[in-house]
């Protein structure tokens, strides 16, 4: 089954096309027949795309909306320069992010009417993610008609297994009662996926995964996965809370906000603006909110708020992977992903400085080979507790998961 998977932001458009069944996902046998992004849709937009393992062929066209985006999406794909797709019948499903599914939405779901309005009803929890996510699939559907089928797929259904004293803030009751105020978790289906990397690298089977995920990218979250599930996570009701990230604070003090408003005169607006948009990295060292920039400008120039920045950071995970270790009762294995966990040798080796206490060592050699979209263990020989880093692949995890809703075996799928 070729599965045409697509994450929709307010003005980009990022797609896969996967070639997975039931015996392709039995031997990992799955293939990405392409894959692409479109940038600034609605203006002069930019498209990077490329078939199977071949480089990405640029270009730039106005596209005013989505659907014009999904609609040149498909024309280059069955025109010749993918092999296997020759029409849009080729395409036999569509596998869409959807970043919040709430509390009722926890498994893949195929999409009618009532998901839709479902989908619909969580957006005051994701204004700006849902609304886009629905977007995309008012253009898939208007693209490739009612007969393909398209399934949604949510960045918080893994978490919905965490326990009530996990989710639950220590505000009054009813206002998760009225309001669904909880923590629900973001990065779901990258933790998912490293998670189940981790037990097929490590023999394993899911009952006795026991491992910190570490999701670092622009946004950044660690996840406590336990017999092969979510019991806990540093991202709450929205993805701000947690680990500092590119441009967003993550955890403070809530007094801060009145105080600000008070000595700044600063709306609600405003601070969410400061605390989402102009924080994190960023916000630290005054330059960038790029990891990799402000390593360059560390070694380069000697930035002390670059160097404070990246200090803060790490010293910020290591305190959450001391928190879900003691979530655990201990970890077997600490997993590394997202842009900054794959790449970032200098920043993980910074992070587990010190903790070998805690069973923690890292291999300098081993974890300085391990970049570039390279997989493999960077513990030290003979530490308690492994290290691995691995490639998210949520794309992949969509594709599966549509196959599976598809047939009827969505819920089975949100456990795998």
């Amino acid at each position: 089954m070729n599965v045409l998977v697509l994450n929709c932001g307010s003005s980009s458009l990022k797609f896969q096309v996967v070639a997975t069944d039931r015996e392709a996902m039995d031997q990992n046998a799955d293939q990405v027949l392409a894959k692409g992004t479109i940038e600034r849709i609605g203006s002069e937009s930019l498209l990077s795309l490329a078939a199977g393992d071949t480089a990405p062929v640029r270009s730039a066209e106005p596209l005013r909306d989505h659907r014009t985006a999904l609609d040149a999406v498909l024309r280059w794909l069955i025109g010749g320069a993918v092999p296997g797709l020759s029409s849009a019948g080729d395409v036999h499903a569509i596998g869409h992010r959807v970043v919040h599914g709430g509390e009722t939405l926890a498994a893949p779901t195929v999409l009618d009417d009532a998901a839709i309005r479902a989908i619909e009803a969580c957006i005051e929890l994701a204004p700006l993610h849902n609304a886009a996510n629905l977007r995309g699939i008012e253009a898939a559907k208007a693209t490739f008609g009612p007969g393909v089928p398209q399934v949604a797929v949510f960045d918080t259904a893994f978490h919905a297994t965490m326990p009530e004293t996990s989710y639950l803030y220590a505000i009054p009751y009813p206002m998760y009662v009225r309001h669904r105020v909880r923590r629900y978790g973001f990065h779901g289906t990258s933790h998912r996926y490293v998670a189940w990397r981790y037990r097929k690298l490590a023999g394993i089977p899911r009952e006795e995964v026991r491992a910190v995920s570490l999701h670092l990218g622009n946004g950044c979250s660690s996840c406590a996965i336990e017999r092969g599930v979510s019991v806990d996570t540093s991202m709450g009701m929205t993805p701000l809370e947690g680990l500092v990230m590119g441009t967003r604070s993550g955890d403070l003090d809530p007094g801060i906000l009145e105080y600000l408003h008070h000595k700044e005169g600063l709306s609600l607006g405003e601070l969410d603006h400061m605390l989402n948009k102009q924080s994190g990295l960023l916000g630290v060292s005054g330059l960038t909110g790029d990891m990799r920039d402000l390593l360059a400008e560390e070694k380069e120039h000697g930035d002390r708020r670059a160097r404070l920045a990246i200090d803060l950071f790490c010293l910020r995970v290591r305190k959450s992977i001391g928190a879900m270790m003691a979530r655990l009762n201990g970890a077997d294995a600490i997993l590394f992903t997202g842009g900054i966990g794959e790449n970032a040798a200098a920043v993980r080796a910074r992070i587990l400085d010190g903790m070998d206490r805690l069973g923690i060592a890292v291999d300098p050699a081993k974890n300085e080979a391990t970049v570039g979209g390279k997989e493999g263990e960077i513990g030290a020989a003979g530490a308690a507790v492994r290290l691995f880093v691995i490639p998210t692949n949520e794309e992949l995890i969509i594709a599966r998961d549509t196959v599976r809703a598809v047939s009827g075996e969505a819920e089975a799928s949100s456990r795998r």
